[in-house]
């Protein structure tokens, strides 16, 4: 599964790379994340409960970062368990660009899943996924933007 959209926040690049490698502001903006912590410079551990149709689940995994192309480019990979429920594996690509005063970060990220989630069918996933993605980035912005000012 493949997603990919864009978004406008109205503060310049460092402020959104620095937000991206800030983790309690990651913390707040991913949907059902419990807990996040920092294991080195780019490596991540997070616990998140999710639902996916009727499967509710709490996955734990590891997050690693590559922020070797800051701040224009930044990427993360990922894997987590979630028991009985199944797993899930990915990454994205997110790019910043200068708009004025604002920076346009594009994010294209791809998803792998298993077990019990990949049973209820694609239509499902990807429609939950992409409700995922726009909720975290939408968080992301404000949060951002309310940091910032």
């Amino acid at each position: 599964m493949e997603l990919s959209d864009e978004i406008e926040i109205s503060v310049p690049i460092q402020a959104v790379y620095d937000a991206l490698n800030n983790v309690d502001i990651l913390k707040k903006c991913i949907p059902g994340c419990e807990e996040l912590v920092r294991k080195s410079d780019d490596q991540l551990e997070a616990k998140v409960v999710l639902k996916v149709g009727p499967v509710k689940a709490r996955f734990s995994g590891q997050v690693t970062l590559d922020a070797s192309g800051g701040p224009e480019k930044f990427s993360l990979s990922g894997q987590g368990n979630g028991g009985a429920a199944g797993f899930a594996k990915g990454g994205a690509d997110v790019t910043l660009s200068k708009k004025g005063n604002c920076t346009i970060l594009s994010y294209k990220a791809k998803a792998e899943i298993g077990g019990k989630l990949a049973q209820l069918g694609s239509r499902l996933i990807q429609s939950t996924a992409k409700k995922l993605a726009a909720k975290f980035f939408k968080s992301f912005s404000e949060v951002v933007v309310e940091e910032t000012a």
